[in-house]
């Protein structure tokens, strides 16, 4: 909870929480929160996009137009499009990706829901989802929402983080492990 309540406070936190008010006022919390995780995801997954909104070089205004006729082909509703237009005009796009975070962080906190981050193996299907949310729900008493990665280093197993507590069942700690063990054997 403490990574969660810094990334509230900075630069991100103050801009992800003016968007969640106003989303809050028009009723469009959950249209506002789609469009962002849309934004974040193509941000990711594009070198190009990424640079643009990391790029010192560009100017905001040609960083605006860049980014506006992103979100205009995305279909991206029109709170987002003023929102991340403003964080352009403010030089403030670096922080974009922070600010989809800390408003992912503000909504679960508006829902009663707590957000875990689990790291697998290889991609869980949608019964493992299922079966992951129903164990942390049962393990932290509200409702879980579940943001996951693929990290084939682990080999096999999990590593779920919820607030500051982390729980590691990776096949590749237990194989650390066992190693350390058999160090002092020795």
């Amino acid at each position: 909870m403490v990574a969660e309540t810094a990334i509230i406070s900075g630069l991100a936190g103050r801009y992800a929480a003016a968007l969640f008010e106003l989303a809050a006022a028009e009723g469009t919390l959950d249209e506002v929160a789609a469009d962002l995780d849309g934004i974040a995801a193509l941000v990711a997954e594009s070198a190009d996009l990424e640079r643009l909104v990391r790029s010192p070089v560009l100017s905001r205004e040609d960083q605006g137009r860049a980014l506006a006729a992103v979100l205009e082909q995305a279909g991206a509703c029109e709170l987002c499009k003023r929102f991340v237009g403003l964080v352009a005009r403010n030089r403030r796009l670096f922080a974009l990706v922070d600010m989809v975070r800390a408003f992912r962080v503000l909504l679960a906190e508006h829902r009663g829901e707590v957000t875990a981050q689990v790291v697998s193996a290889r991609p869980l299907g949608d019964g493992q989802m299922a079966a992951v949310k129903a164990q942390l729900a049962g393990l932290v008493g509200q409702d879980v929402s579940v943001e996951t990665s693929v990290d084939e280093d682990l080999i096999a197993g999990l590593v779920v983080k919820v607030g500051s507590r982390m729980i590691d069942s990776s096949l590749r700690t237990k194989l650390r492990n066992l190693e350390f063990a058999m160090k002092g054997v020795g």
